[in-house]
């Protein structure tokens, strides 16, 4: 495979998951304490205080879940499909648990394949996904961002509003723009990644927007470098309640923040926290309660970060397999919705993990 590559609920403290040894006051920003983190890398269940259960069987209808937002209590799912060679789609997942395909994504004309990871409603009231064609292994610069148009609550269309993208990944709305995550600018050593901005009112299905693959492109706000072995870079991102950015990068296990003046310009960029206890940074989404949850596609695990502090707590880990009975099953992006922890399985082979047959999203219950 190519690189690719909230809500109700409050926790009580940062310790309620356990056994991490992760500092929590505003005053120690460390996360995990580096010596347990290894060895909860090293030994799956070490620290994980969780086990996930089987929430979804997708078995049989769709393959690679990946992205996932809430809006009105369910949860939408971008459905990659790269092991079935059929083009990515939406879903929602209803409060009942169940799975009603919403709308097909167009392919991209030249290589006749859609690639969809992020996804996320803008105060437009429309859905915006990425469409990352590197992850489906036609190259760079052509990957896209696209607008699902809704009207009267339901999916009227899709269409493409940006051009151009190398490896378009995790996607975060705020007011009137939209963040993509760029995982890579191209090869090198250490590489460089980075964050666009766009404003929804230049996002036209008639011109799309292109942009020109480099970090000096007008529209990158941010940049990162990724300097390990693993050349996955900037991947998940969100917002926290305090309107600061999270950038997740991927092959370092970093999380960075960035932070905007009142005229929303970037006033501050800095690393957040190095997450001793996770092996990457895959998917990233804010709880609105404190907590910034991530899947650890690499390490086959879920871990959550306090966004004050930045002192992580391993939530659930096993060891790679097939998922049948639940198990993470190379995860990618996780999402809260109350006292559950929602978990997609892109279950590709990468890393440690191996594509099997079983297609799943994973619950984990709080």
């Amino acid at each position: 495979m190519k690189r690719f590559l909230a809500y109700s609920m409050a926790l009580a403290t940062v310790g309620l998951f356990g056994c991490c040894k992760c500092r929590s006051t505003a005053e120690d920003q460390g996360g995990c304490d580096a010596a347990a983190g290894e060895a909860c890398c090293a030994t799956p269940n070490a620290c994980a205080t969780k086990t996930p259960r089987l929430g979804i069987d997708l078995t049989g209808r769709y393959t690679n879940p990946d992205g996932m937002t809430i809006k009105d209590g369910e949860i939408w799912l971008s459905v990659n499909n790269l092991a079935s060679g059929k083009p990515s789609c939406i879903a929602k997942i209803t409060k009942e648990d169940k799975v009603e395909k919403v709308i097909d994504l167009p392919v991209h004309p030249e290589t006749g394949v859609c690639s969809s990871l992020g996804l996320v409603f803008a105060s437009d009231g429309n859905l915006y996904v990425s469409d990352n064609q590197n992850h489906a292994g036609k190259g760079l610069g052509k990957s896209r961002v696209l607008r699902v148009v809704f009207q009267d609550g339901k999916a009227v269309r899709a269409e493409v509003v940006a051009v151009g993208l190398h490896a378009a990944n995790g996607i975060a709305a705020k007011g009137d723009a939209l963040y993509v995550n760029e995982t890579t600018f191209g090869v090198g050593d250490p590489m460089d990644s980075g964050t666009y901005r766009f404003k929804l009112a230049e996002l036209k299905a008639e011109a799309p927007v292109k942009v020109d693959g480099t970090p000096k492109d007008p529209h990158v706000i941010f940049t990162l470098k990724t300097k390990g072995e693993c050349k996955v870079g900037a991947n998940g991102l969100c917002f926290d309640c305090c309107g600061d950015l999270f950038v997740a990068n991927f092959g370092d296990r970093e999380i960075w923040r960035v932070r905007f003046d009142e005229a929303g310009n970037v006033k501050e960029r800095a690393l957040f926290t190095t997450v001793a206890c996770a092996q990457s940074v895959d998917g990233m989404q804010f709880d609105g309660e404190g907590g910034i949850w991530f899947a650890d596609f690499i390490g086959n695990a879920v871990v959550r970060v306090d966004a004050h502090s930045g002192a992580a707590t391993l939530v659930a880990k096993n060891a790679p397999g097939d998922g049948l009975k639940g198990e993470l099953d190379a995860p990618s992006e996780c999402i809260r919705l109350g006292n559950k922890v929602y978990v997609s399985n892109i279950d590709l082979t990468y890393g440690p993990n191996t594509a099997d047959g079983t297609q799943t999203i994973s619950v984990i219950d709080l």
